[in-house]
């Protein structure tokens, strides 16, 4: 089976090179999507379940370092980053690997040669790694959502995040679901991410981000499948298979 690698990188020409450097390198390889920001690599992510990515650190959208949290073993992850000794040392102290702006493809041919040596084995434990490259390169701080514009029938409605029991992809709006009721955003589900916290709404589903305060139970369907059920609605929620981690003991 070809290894499969999801790109994503916000510059262009600095993705045209990339991606020929690896078609040089490793043609066995597949490259299933090219993402341009951070939201579209998520997606892309949960879609394809690529082996490898290679993840440019700031990006408009979710910045690879939230979309390397949110893989986190199920994937290796190659960082590309313009920044040097600062990344280069917390990198150094790390097991995930690195290439710098512009890519260099003697530098890559060495990072690949690591990532064969890695495909049998499970991903590198990126948590340490991320909490250094934060405090080395700290993001710009990003204002989470506490009130969101949704549309009910001829109305506007002012809502706050808290009230909201879970959100749904539909098409091409996003379903917000009350206790109660239920409302419309344009907005798509992938570019609502970056603005809820994370550790409020848990995503168990491609189209589905979760309130965990509204989490009433979540229970298997098989062995493989599981559903949540959520206080003040009666649908049950699929869980899929990337997202069961998230209910283990």
């Amino acid at each position: 089976m070809n290894t499969t690698i999801l790109i994503a990188e916000d510059e262009p020409l600095m993705r045209e090179r990339l991606q020929m450097l690896l078609a040089q390198a490793w043609p066995e390889a597949q490259v299933v999507l090219v993402a341009e920001n951070g939201n579209d690599a998520w997606d892309g992510f949960l879609e394809h379940e690529p082996d490898v990515v290679f993840l440019d650190i700031r990006m408009p959208g979710l910045s690879g370092l939230e979309v390397a949290e949110r893989i986190g073993k199920r994937a290796h992850v190659v960082f590309v980053t313009a920044y040097d000794q600062y990344a280069v040392d917390a990198f150094d102290a790390g097991a995930v690997d690195y290439l710098l702006k512009p890519v260099q493809a003697e530098r890559l041919q060495r990072a690949l040669a690591r990532l064969r040596d890695k495909l049998g084995a499970q991903p590198a434990d990126m948590a340490n790694l991320l909490q250094s490259l934060r405090a080395a390169l700290p993001a710009p701080p990003r204002e989470k959502l506490k009130w969101i514009r949704a549309s009910v029938g001829k109305q506007i409605r002012l809502i706050n995040i808290d009230d909201v029991l879970f959100f749904q992809a539909d098409t091409k709006y996003t379903r917000v679901v009350l206790a109660g009721s239920e409302a419309l955003v344009r907005t798509p589900l992938k570019d609502l991410l970056g603005g809820l916290d994370p550790e409020q709404f848990w995503q168990i589903h491609r189209g589905t981000m979760v309130n965990v305060k509204a989490i009433e139970a979540a229970e298997r369907i098989d062995a493989e499948r599981m559903q949540v059920l959520v206080r003040g609605s009666t649908e049950k929620l699929p869980v899929s298979r990337t997202f069961t981690y998230l209910f283990r003991d």
